[in-house]
């Protein structure tokens, strides 16, 4: 019989922070990792740590790129847009004194390929079980989709910037090789908590929740409460996971909880900035 998952996401969800929650939860570390040493993309390693949230122990997952996949966002000041001359300097040198054109060029010359038939063609490569590959592509399925119609571009026009940067590659296959190693087959998420006010992403300044995310809980009915937060807490990717492993919107009248994992997110919005992750009976 398989289990039956329940997410928390009270401080939002993303790609990372799942991850954590699982791990947390007792999928197998070395079973993730033997699948991600198969996968087809360059630039990356895993950092697993423990961190504390609001005092609390969760489990980290931290997808590190190397310096020439770095397109990232780290930076929380340049996420959203304050700005300070530490900003300035952390821009400079994120870019390695390209001149803006020559940078927008140099990024997109590492992922102008990457689409949906590419990111198919990197899980079918990695082994994992059959499970793990079709969640895979149905989280992927479910962003691009909802970029897609962001943009205005058909589906398989869709070029994977943020998304398709390598980390969130990386996050999705092992949201997707954890919940098939937990052996669970119903995934219960009530609703989404989203923050609110402006997010900086590479086209520009984008409001939270972002058209992505807006996109994607809309075609998959997903409830949302917007909760007095500024800064984006549901990332396309989080989106994408829930409307793609999401069974139910309703917790029993009851249950009895049996093991509960603590996954922790990279920004701090002044929130306990976890993933409750439970399974429950």
């Amino acid at each position: 019989m398989g289990k039956t998952l329940y997410l928390e996401c009270n401080s939002g969800i993303s790609g990372d922070m799942t991850v954590g929650a699982l791990l947390d939860l007792g999928a197998d570390r070395n079973v993730l990792d033997s699948v991600l040493k198969t996968v087809k993309a360059e630039g990356f390693t895993i950092k697993y740590s423990r961190v504390k949230r609001s005092g609390l122990d969760c489990q980290d997952f931290d997808v590190v790129l190397d310096e020439e996949h770095d397109g990232h966002d780290h930076d929380m000041e340049y996420l959203y847009g304050h700005t300070h001359s530490h900003e300035a300097e952390h821009m400079h040198h994120n870019h390695h004194d390209h001149t803006a054109q020559h940078d927008e060029h140099h990024h997109n010359h590492h992922h102008i390929h990457r689409g949906m038939k590419e990111i198919t063609e990197i899980i079918d490569n990695a082994e994992m079980t059959d499970n793990a590959k079709s969640k895979a592509k149905r989280i992927f399925e479910i962003l691009a989709v909802a970029e897609s119609k962001a943009h205005g571009v058909p589906v398989e026009e869709v070029h994977f910037h943020e998304v398709g940067a390598v980390d969130s590659i990386v996050d999705v296959i092992s949201i997707a090789v954890c919940v098939d190693n937990l052996d669970i087959d119903k995934v219960i998420v009530p609703k989404l908590y989203e923050g609110h006010g402006t997010v900086r992403c590479q086209h520009g300044i984008l409001p939270v929740p972002v058209p992505a995310v807006t996109n994607i809980v809309t075609e998959h009915k997903i409830s949302l409460e917007i909760i007095d937060v500024k800064g984006e807490l549901v990332t396309p990717t989080g989106a994408a996971a829930v409307a793609a492993l999401r069974t139910d919107d309703k917790l029993p009248k009851e249950f009895k909880i049996e093991k509960v994992g603590m996954g922790s997110g990279k920004r701090d919005y002044g929130l306990a900035g976890f993933v409750r992750a439970m399974i429950i009976s």
